[in-house]
């Protein structure tokens, strides 16, 4: 798949049970000059994706609830967890009232790129879902703070990289974990982006994650932390 580049429209196909929602999501991105379809449901959002995959124009980005449609359970994630199956570099934003760790989990575990994970009731600024959505179609992992939290838990502390990790550290990775560019994690901790860049270089060392053009070490540092 061809991702957009960042500064061009993105294709987008949404899945979203409620109508007002979906209807308004479709507005706000259209008339940033993005290409949008949007379906009410986990099985109209394979079919759709299906048809584009054939004609060759896989979505640059999928956003998708979680529950739908019949059930109202875990329709939308089963449908965004099959078609990263099927296309394993395809971005997707999960968007959701509830935080499911577990669904969450399955996401990230693939190990791509190009996963977000936004609460509905926490995005008050439209900047803000925008530029999550293209950093997810541009292959950025970008978590609400609220489900970083929730991910933890105790599931790194077996973890003996992590546990070398200085407290100033781990703030530095929990704000990569939410998805915040290096001049962003500078700008929260009024620190100088030298000094992020060097804590962040220590904790690919204190991780192992060596450089290599196969792997992106900040996705596989999340990862870690989220005990993935």
């Amino acid at each position: 798949m061809t991702t957009a580049p960042s500064a061009g429209p993105l294709r987008v196909v949404i899945a979203e049970d409620s109508a007002i929602l979906r209807d308004g999501l479709v507005a706000l991105l259209s008339r940033r000059g993005h290409d949008v379809v949007a379906v009410g449901d986990g099985d109209a959002l394979v079919k759709e994706v299906g048809l584009r995959a054939t004609a060759g124009e896989l979505p640059d980005v999928v956003v998708a609830d979680i529950r739908m449609p019949p059930s109202f359970t875990d329709e939308g994630m089963r449908a965004a967890s099959a078609l990263r199956a099927a296309h394993p570099a395809l971005p997707v934003l999960v968007f959701s009232q509830y935080v499911e760790t577990r669904y969450a989990a399955q996401l990230l575990a693939a190990g791509a790129g190009g996963v977000g994970y936004l609460l509905k009731d926490r995005v008050a600024d439209v900047r803000d879902f925008v530029d999550a959505l293209t950093r997810v179609a541009e292959g950025q992992t970008v978590l609400d703070p609220e489900v970083v939290t929730q991910l933890m838990g105790s599931a790194s502390a077996g973890d003996p990289g992590l546990a070398r990790l200085t407290p100033r550290e781990r703030e530095v990775l929990g704000l990569m974990a939410e998805g915040r560019s290096n001049g962003a994690i500078a700008e929260r901790l009024y620190l100088s982006y030298g000094a992020v860049e060097k804590n962040v270089a220590s904790i690919f060392a204190k991780l192992g994650l060596e450089a290599d053009a196969a792997d992106h070490r900040r996705v596989l540092a999340v990862l870690r932390y989220l005990g993935t």
